[in-house]
């Protein structure tokens, strides 16, 4: 039990009231000193005048024992888990937000990529440059969607770059097949040469000759 803070909390009630220590000494039948040696913490009231002090105040014994109003702390505590539980709400919120818009974007890149594929012909470079935006555009969709699970931005990072280096090997892949199973010309070349009926398409790996482009003798053969 602290004397100096039930003190001060006396002190407090009586100024909140707007009277003096004579008055209070008066009103409870004590002398000033005694009002003074409670406000000081050098004394404590006896229990009947306990009784008074918490009718007079309109606080309750307890709270003069502990030297603070109980129900300023509750309100406290009361306020404090409000604004934990609107933190917490607006953190779930943003989380649930995160989600929608990394699986959005995942979709949307994906569709990306496969209208380029479906739309543009192989000798289109559009086909090649969509294809790689919808792959960026997935691979970040990704990236968030990792967020949860991989708290280390690092780690997340490191997810992202994994997907581009996937989708990459999927499409040097499908684009290998294509060439070489169905005499289609490269998608992902970044270099073309144009000679006499025929066109050179250099790709990272390999360099393709495609002989009577457009027409119904074109050959498509691999050379390096």
């Amino acid at each position: 039990m602290d004397q100096k803070k039930i003190g001060q909390f006396l002190k407090t009630l009586r100024k909140e009231k707007k009277i003096t220590q004579e008055m209070l000494a008066e009103a409870l039948h004590v002398s000033n000193r005694t009002v003074s040696r409670w406000e000081t913490g050098n004394n404590m009231p006896d229990i009947s005048l306990l009784v008074e002090l918490s009718e007079f105040y309109q606080v309750s014994i307890p709270e003069i024992i502990e030297g603070e109003r109980k129900r300023e702390k509750m309100n406290q505590e009361a306020k404090d888990t409000a604004v934990k539980m609107a933190e917490y709400s607006k953190n779930e919120s943003s989380t649930k937000k995160r989600k929608i818009t990394s699986v959005l974007l995942i979709i949307f890149g994906g569709f990306i990529m496969m209208s380029a594929f479906a739309i543009f012909p192989n000798e289109s470079s559009w086909g090649s440059i969509y294809a790689i935006i919808g792959g960026f555009i997935l691979a970040a969709g990704t990236y968030f969607r990792m967020k949860p699970v991989l708290l280390k931005k690092g780690a997340r990072m490191l997810g992202a770059i994994g997907c581009i280096i996937a989708l990459f090997g999927i499409f040097m892949i499908s684009d290998y097949v294509a060439v070489s199973q169905f005499q289609q010309a490269p998608r992902f070349s970044y270099e073309k040469s144009y000679g006499e009926n025929i066109v050179e398409h250099k790709t990272l790996f390999y360099t393709v000759i495609q002989e009577n482009p457009g027409t119904a003798k074109q050959r498509i053969e691999i050379v390096k």
